[in-house]
């Protein structure tokens, strides 16, 4: 009997060697589609989109896939890696925790996200692929460039609600790029809106306070700093407060101020220009009446102004004004009372004014020389008896 041997073909798994030093080509089929240059500022979050390819990465190719970020420059003979998904290799202490694949490798993301960045992060990083005994490959002609920059991103103050006068509300301060997981974030508030408030109350990021209305138009900051760092940042606002129509009063000409519930007399005939102001916010709707009754204004673009170009005798009564937005309402009213012109009934002209003291003199002289006469001729009619 005659044995017959039969070889089957081993299958070729390819080993992959490292380009030679210098050399900067992948090889056919590894690929890297990555961002070469980011900044990001210190205390704050970035995220790397990565995609990584290799020529077997369907091929059934047995062994766990294994991705990895290391730091170029270091002095170590075997650095340790920032970031992996490895769970038997250890990582840099530096990194830990800040530095985490977000991705999953078999789907090729090798996405990488650093929170809490630092000065000290600066640097080159490139990535690297094993899977079992067959492929281990570095990616050297692309590579992550880190740059790590001082923080002067301003915290954003958002408003939870409108601010209105004697209402409590909530206002937030955060920083943007910052996320969970690094550093604590100190807060601090400042404003004149917040005298009355517990110190303590203002080291937090949701601050809630009451406004008052003397307290429209002030300054509101925000001040952010990470814990254990020397620089801070800051944001500025001003308050916007609503509040319902104050203060409203009525003048005569821009001058004279009349209170509510006043009398004010005129001359029939004479004209009467009324300006009637409120201090509100948002800017309070103006109106006129007389007994109940509207009154269209005389200039549309500012209603709150009165003109009665020539007061007659029906035009007296109860005037009122009135301000009002969509927090309130508020009226001053006054009475204008009608007065006849004392000059109405006289027919006498300037000119036959001006006679009048020329006749009374002469007048008076012929009187007076009439007197002296009779009393002469008196005395000499009793001496001549």
């Amino acid at each position: 009997m005659v044995s017959q041997l039969i070889l089957h073909p081993t299958p070729q798994l390819s080993v992959c060697v490292p380009p030679p030093p210098g050399s900067l080509q992948e090889y056919p089929g590894y690929q890297l589609q990555l961002p070469e240059s980011v900044t990001v500022q210190e205390g704050l979050c970035v995220l790397v989109l990565c995609s990584f390819s290799y020529p077997w990465d369907r091929g059934g190719i047995p062994g766990e896939l294994y991705i990895y970020w290391f730091r170029d420059g270091g002095y170590q003979r075997y650095p340790m890696p920032v970031a992996t998904n490895n769970p038997e290799q250890q990582v840099d202490t530096e990194t830990q925790g800040r530095f985490r694949l977000v991705g999953d490798p078999r789907t090729n993301n090798c996405s990488l996200s650093i929170r809490d960045a630092r000065r000290s992060d600066t640097g080159i990083y490139s990535f690297r692929l094993e899977r079992g005994y067959y492929v281990n490959y570095s990616y050297r002609d692309k590579k992550l460039h880190l740059q790590v920059t001082d923080l002067t991103q301003k915290p954003d103050i958002h408003l939870l609600e409108p601010l209105e006068s004697g209402r409590p509300t909530k206002l937030t301060c955060s920083l943007p790029g910052s996320c969970e997981g690094g550093r604590p974030l100190w807060f601090s508030w400042e404003g004149t809106a917040l005298h009355s408030l517990d110190p303590k109350t203002l080291r937090s990021s949701v601050l809630t306070f009451t406004p008052r209305l003397q307290d429209h138009g002030t300054n509101f900051t925000c001040w952010v700093k990470r814990q254990g760092a020397q620089a801070a940042t800051e944001r500025t606002i001003q308050l916007n407060i609503s509040y319902a129509p104050q203060n409203l009063t009525i003048s005569i000409f821009s001058r004279n101020t009349l209170k509510n519930g006043a009398s004010l007399p005129v001359l029939e005939g004479q004209s009467l220009r009324l300006v009637c102001v409120a201090e509100s916010n948002p800017p309070a709707t103006m109106s006129w009446s007389r007994e109940g009754k509207a009154l269209s204004p005389s200039q549309p673009s500012a209603p709150g102004v009165l003109e009665l170009p020539q007061v007659g005798a029906g035009d007296g009564g109860e005037f009122t004004c009135r301000a009002q937005n969509p927090l309130g309402s508020q009226h001053v009213s006054f009475s204008l009372s009608v007065q006849r012109s004392p000059s109405s009934c006289s027919c006498v002209t300037e000119e036959q004014q001006g006679s009048w003291p020329l006749v009374l003199t002469l007048i008076r002289g012929a009187l007076m020389g009439a007197g002296f006469l009779l009393t002469y001729g008196l005395t000499w009619i009793y001496y001549t008896r």
